[in-house]
């Protein structure tokens, strides 16, 4: 090949022209790796196809991959029919991803020729000799398939009854013709599928029409191989076929990108709903399985959606048909978007996949699909659906899909409309023909017996009373023209829905992209460590109705990639679709005047249909340029000879190299040099699937061609990939590189043994770093989070972003444990696994597995009572899981008991324990699955093991409405045998999520269980007596009290007195709880853990003022004002998280540094407490003295003016200190103290209430003289802080409440 011809490559419409067949030298190979049955009869067998001819030899950018265009060309390898078989050609297309992610189309016509090579023959009617000899009986003679049985198969209308002709048909070599499938082949740059499939169509019409063509065949595929080039971005272009010219046309770059598979065909397969529930697990980067008999319609529905993601890019892999000799690659560990071609008579339960965890698997033949659980909706997807809809109806396309409408009669008006194409008279039909036509074109009936007819060699007359004349060629082409035009526009219109959408969701992202780095090289040497996207800021931006599906949406790959892309137009030429997309953007500010710019869930449709439609309409109408039409080239005396029916053997030499002299032969696309940019740019990056580091090629060729611009001058030096997609074996990853990402397609050309194990090895290492990475990013996360509560830095994290990690994190162990899997049982392979090892080893329990002590053994009270331990292990965790009757399936088993494993710090721990059964492992898995990896296993188990450090509630905040056991203890301090009361005890117990209500303790009795629906994190403990029998004073230090399925253990702290006559009088207490940390003999990763959240570790817990242990325990001035500003702060902090966020405000009201707390310390600074005989005072006391004073001011009235207000605060204070009063509940004086506290702040009372407590003349005889109430700066210090907690609206829980009236 010239080297003129080299350079024209990157501008022309066509790379190749290949023809694949029967390699008549070496005869029939039985093709092995497509798996079909030898128990079929030879007809039905698939044999081993070879690449015959392809022109030119080879591209320098492009290499020619024989293998992979072959199997590509040919999945199921060589068909062979007789003359009693259906020989319709069929078309479909393919793609090959190379590794730098460019693609390559390739688009094929399929065709049958006659074979004329004896060997064949005799070898094919040995096979068949052969086979009738081993299943005697089971193959019936062609002369014994009755009309009737023709007949009623073909009343079946459908291609599975058409095939079972082939069933009963024979092969003699002395009676039947035989032919074998031929595959005529264009490989190009650009996805222009409708032009390429007409040139092709008129290729084989050439061939198999009567008349030789008007040139030589090798003067089309020369011309359309040199000569004719890409139209430029804008415009159309004209070339010419064998007998009519084809037209294809290109957006301009401010248009949608290229996209030429019918939208319309997608639709009717799928139908809008299945479409868009599709379209939203392909956004989620799940593993998407397409299913059909049809290459064309998995190709179609394929490129159909990923056409839709603008302005995002599939980074995962993508092999829209999958050979069957590929079939292990759907054991990839990593998102993938894949087409299987489904055989004859499977159904979908006799379809065996190595992973359904997060599959999404879409039948299209029988217009159905199976989503993964804990699928969110996609954003206004009702209104979504309406709006596609509409747009359908407009071209009379029924949104629910046309799948099962009659295909009969479309099927036999192809098989007619066939016979006009290849009637070797170029579509001029005479006599019978043309009566047949006719007859066809009014009959359905007629329809079925003309099949009759054409099989037995009957004729058909001309039927006078069906007259008419036939439609002119011309007339014909127009409306062909006119089809296509309207298909080309609904193109546009739904993808135009598809955009808006996208613009509107993300129409502020920019606000939210984070510019850290100076230059380029910074940021590509620092991309691991940077966040690029503020995520809970811009979650925190979006409509409540948004965040299911935006909060998984912002960690795929292929958002990080459009962020990075972002990011690095600072340096370089914007990447085409962000060009698009942001520019789409600014023409929505233009028309929108709403400043600032927030979302809203307000559905708003495309505006821009029409004006969209236009454009390409215009193109179509008024063609921009037109191509060097076909000419006859310098070919030999005898060359190019015609024979009727066969493809001929192309001349090699005229075909080897264009012509010299083309104007545009040596102008290449100058977006050349940005993939070049961007190669080198990724081989400095840390790539990763969860981080989402800037991804590396992910130009398709397509975009990295769409900026050729007609009259530019001669381009830099072309510099070639830096390996061909052939010379590297099934490349998924390189070293700087995701796995995901890479995996493109795979490599077609080398199958064997060690290749396979590569490529295996190299999904380990890819699962191994994401493990990494999002355990990594769970750490950080949720530790900047703890830092935020302990009064460090900004938070980065919320409960929504939280969850979805884990979720991630469940997604990933789901894949792990189905990599290189031997037999697949259920839906997950994790709960298979486990339970396997649970029928195993669960007899053995006792004795073979040590038990897990969670809550560690703590210093035994006075009494000698304390929590008893919880043995749990791997079997008790899964039994929790299977008693859960709200989880209905093995996949959401498997993720609930990671959440519970999880929350338990033994998720590690557990795996390996799991793990440690490798006769188990080896039964299970083959010798290249991650699992079986030893070094690596180990590693896993370390990343899972640092997750230990922090706090998780995975399991108790996602499984909310299941009956969970809880253990409660009554720890008493022995004092005057006061452990035992004879009372009847009572406990409530309360939490996030609700409350157990009052349960009645048995008497001598300190430990009871109890079931009650989840209460989350539990926050109050009421507890209390009736104060009967003779023991009934009780010393209560604390109650204790477990959840028996998460190990989560409470303590709520009392040390107070319980009866009357003794301490405040409380025959009740309401009482803080704190989550309690295990710190005994417990493993390093259990020490590790941060405080929790409820306290900062510099403070010990404060002793109640009145309790018995805290009379000589008094803080200072100081640090009295010190814990009313940390209260405060808490409270202030507590409200700027999102409201999901929150937590328990009753403990930063009423806990150990709560703002009771704090107050109750400001109101007994000073206070004289202590009287004769050592009869306590307290502060209630001085407020129902105050009360009484002010009531009694109130009576005898006041001479002074201006006390209205005064006596309105009064009144309201003294309405709010008797309705406590008077409350049924036995609440003691530091109780009622607590309550007015908070019912003051709920209120907004409190900075009234404190100066008329401070003007109290009772104030000088119950305080000294140097107490903070006293203080006049002091007290106005307080009411100035307290101003801040005044302007949030608190909500008391209900056990701080129940039982006041106001």
């Amino acid at each position: 090949m010239s080297a003129t011809g080299l350079g024209t490559a990157p501008c022309r419409f066509a790379h190749y022209f290949v023809v694949c067949g029967i390699d008549t030298e070496t005869g029939l190979e039985p093709d092995e790796l497509a798996g079909e049955n030898f128990e079929q009869s030879p007809l039905r067998r698939t044999f081993k196809s070879k690449v015959l001819a392809h022109f030119p030899e080879t591209i320098e950018w492009n290499p020619f991959d024989q293998d992979a265009v072959n199997m590509l060309c040919m999945p199921k390898g060589l068909s062979f029919r007789t003359q009693v078989d259906n020989r319709e050609s069929q078309f479909h297309s393919y793609l090959i991803t190379r590794e730098d992610g460019s693609r390559t189309y390739g688009f094929v016509l399929t065709f049958y020729e006659e074979v004329t090579s004896k060997q064949i023959c005799t070898a094919m009617q040995t096979l068949y000799q052969m086979h009738h000899a081993e299943h005697s009986g089971s193959v019936c003679a062609s002369s014994s398939c009755s009309m009737d049985s023709l007949a009623s198969s073909l009343d079946e209308g459908d291609a599975t009854s058409l095939n079972k002709l082939h069933c009963c048909s024979s092969y003699n070599m002395s009676r039947d013709t035989l032919y074998v499938s031929k595959a005529l082949c264009l490989i190009t740059p650009l996805p222009f599928m409708q032009a390429c499939r007409k040139f092709l169509t008129q290729l084989h019409r050439a061939v198999s029409s009567q008349q030789p063509p008007p040139l030589p065949l090798e003067s089309y595929i020369h011309n359309i191989l040199y000569e004719v080039p890409l139209p430029p971005p804008g415009r159309s272009l004209k070339f010419h076929g064998v007998y009519e010219p084809i037209v294809c046309q290109r957006p301009s770059p401010s248009e949608l990108p290229l996209a030429d598979y019918s939208l319309k065909q997608v639709f009717e397969l799928l139908g809008v709903e299945n479409l868009v529930q599709v379209f939203t697990c392909v956004l989620l980067e799940m593993q998407i399985l397409l299913y059909s008999q049809d290459y064309q319609r998995l190709m179609t529905v394929a490129e159909g959606i990923t056409t839709l993601l603008f302005p995002f890019q599939w980074q995962h892999v993508y092999v829209p048909i999958l050979p069957a000799s590929l079939l292990h690659f759907l054991d990839a560990p990593v998102p993938y978007l894949m087409g299987l071609q489904s055989k004859e008579g499977t159904d979908r339960s006799k379809l065996e996949l190595p992973q359904e965890a997060n599959l999404c698997f879409v039948d299209i033949d029988n217009h159905f699909i199976e989503l993964p659980e804990d699928f969110p909706q996609f954003p206004n997807k009702l209104e979504f659906i309406q709006e596609i809809s509409a747009v359908l109806l407009q071209f009379g396309i029924p949104p629910e899909g046309s799948l099962h409408s009659s295909e009969s009669t479309t099927q036999l008006k192809s098989l007619a409309l066939h016979d006009l194409v290849s009637d070797k008279k170029n579509g001029n039909l005479p006599g019978d023909a043309l009566a047949v036509f006719e007859l066809l074109q009014g009959n359905a009936t007629l329809e079925r017996l003309q099949a009759l007819a054409k099989r037995t060699g009957v004729t058909v007359g001309r039927v006078p009373t069906l007259g008419g004349n036939m439609v002119k060629e011309k007339d014909g082409r127009l409306q062909c023209e006119e089809e296509e035009l309207r298909d080309a526009t609904l193109n546009v219109q739904v993808r135009e829905v598809f955009a808006n959408r996208f613009s509107q969701m993300f129409a502020d992202y920019e606000a939210f992209v984070i510019q850290s780095a100076t230059d380029l090289e910074s940021w590509l040497t620092n991309r691991e460590q940077m966040h690029n996207f503020d995520k809970a800021s811009f979650l925190s931006d979006q409509p409540e109705p948004y965040l299911p599906f935006l909060s998984h949406f912002i960690e795929t790959q292929m958002f990080a990639t459009f962020i990075d892309n972002k990011i690095m137009s600072q340096w370089e030429d914007k990447e085409p679709l962000l060009k698009v997309f942001d520019s789409r953007i600014e023409k929505m500010r233009l028309y929108n005047v709403r400043i600032p710019n927030l979302c809203s869930s307000n559905y708003q449709k495309s505006t821009i249909l029409k004006e969209s439609a236009q454009s390409i309409e215009q193109r179509l109408m008024k063609i921009d340029h037109t191509a060097v039409h076909p000419h006859l080239l310098d070919m030999k005396i005898g060359q190019g000879k015609y024979e009727q029916g066969f493809f001929p053997k192309l001349q090699a030499d005229v075909l080897a190299a264009g012509p010299t002299n083309n104007k545009w032969a040596s102008r290449t696309g100058t977006a050349q040099r940005r993939k070049d940019r961007l190669r080198q740019h990724s081989e400095h990056l840390g790539l990763d699937n969860d981080l989402r580091e800037q991804v590396e090629g992910c130009l398709v060729l397509q975009n990295s061609m769409a900026f050729w611009e007609w009259d530019q001058g001669p381009p830099p030096p072309i510099r070639p990939p830096k390996k061909s997609f052939s010379a590297c074996c099934l490349k998924y990853m390189q070293e700087a590189r995701s796995l995901g990402k890479n995996l493109r397609q795979p490599k077609l050309s080398d199958l064997s043994p060690a290749v396979i194990a590569q490529t295996n090895w190299k999904f380990v290492e890819g699962l191994l770093k994401e493990c990494r990475m999002k355990t990594k990013r769970m750490l950080v996360e949720k530790m900047g989070r703890e830092a935020v509560e302990l009064g460090h830095g900004e938070a980065n994290i919320t409960g929504l972003e939280e969850n979805t990690l884990i979720a991630s994190l469940c997604d990933l162990m789901e894949r792990i444990w189905s990599h290189g899997l031997q037999v697949k049982q259920g839906k997950s392979a994790l709960w298979s696994h486990l339970l396997q090892y649970q029928e195993r080893e669960e007899k053995l329990e006792q004795t073979a597995v040590s038990p897990v002590l969670l809550g560690p053994e703590r210093r035994k009270s006075e009494t000698g009572l304390t929590m008893p331990f919880l043995r749990v292990s791997l079997f008790q965790d899964m039994r929790h899981i299977q008693n859960v009757s709200e989880i209905k399936t093995d996949v959401g088993r498997a993720r609930g008991w990671i959440r519970l494993s999880l929350e338990k710090k033994l998720l590690s721990q557990h795996l390996k324990q799991l793990l440690s059964n490798q006769a188990l492992t080896k039964k299970l898995y083959k010798r290249y699955a991650f699992l079986r990896c030893e070094e690596e296993k180990e590693q896993f188990l370390y990343h899972l093991l640092t997750l230990n450090t922090v706090d998780y509630f995975c399991f108790t905040s996602v499984f909310t409405t299941i009956m969970i056991p809880y253990r409660a203890v009554i720890i008493p301090i022995k004092k005057l045998s006061n452990a035992i009361t004879t009372s009847n005890p009572w406990v409530s117990v309360s939490g996030e999520l609700g409350d157990s209500g009052v349960m009645q303790i048995p008497k001598n009795l300190l430990e009871m269980t109890f079931d009650c629906q989840n209460l989350g994190k539990l926050t109050t403990a009421q507890i209390g007596h009736d104060n009967s029998g003779l023991l009934a004073k009780w010393l209560v230090d604390c109650v204790m009290v477990r959840n028996e399925i998460t190990g989560h253990t409470y303590k709520f702290p009392c040390g107070r007195w319980l009866g009357k006559g003794v301490d405040d009088g409380s025959l009740e207490r309401i009482l803080i709880g704190e989550l309690i940390i295990p710190c005994a003999d417990e493993d390093l990763s259990k020490q590790c853990r941060t405080p929790p959240l409820q306290r900062s570790p510099a403070q010990t817990r404060r002793i109640s003022i009145t309790s018995p242990a805290g009379r000589n325990s008094k803080p200072n001035a100081v640090q009295i004002q010190e814990a009313i500003g940390e209260a405060v702060n808490n409270i202030v902090k507590h409200f700027h998280k999102p409201e999901k966020e929150r937590g328990s405000l009753t403990i930063l009201l009423c806990g150990e540094n709560g703002l009771v707390s704090a107050l109750e310390q400001f109101f007994h600074h000073g206070f004289k407490s202590s009287r004769i005989f050592q009869k306590n005072v307290f502060v209630w006391d001085f407020i129902e003295k105050a009360v009484a004073y002010f009531e009694m001011t109130d009576q005898i009235g006041d001479t002074v003016e201006g006390m209205e207000s005064f006596r309105s605060m009064c009144k309201i204070f003294c309405h709010y200190v008797n309705a406590i009063n008077v409350t049924p509940r036995n609440i003691g004086k530091d109780g009622k103290l607590q309550f007015l506290v908070c019912l003051g702040a709920r209120d907004h009372l409190l900075l009234q209430w404190i100066p008329l407590l401070v003007e109290c003349p009772l104030i000088t005889t119950m305080y000294e003289e140097y107490a903070l109430l006293r203080d006049h700066l002091m007290v106005n210090s307080l009411i100035r802080v307290l101003q801040t907690v005044h302007e949030f609206n608190i909500t008391l829980e209900s056990s701080l409440v129940k039982g006041i009236t106001l």
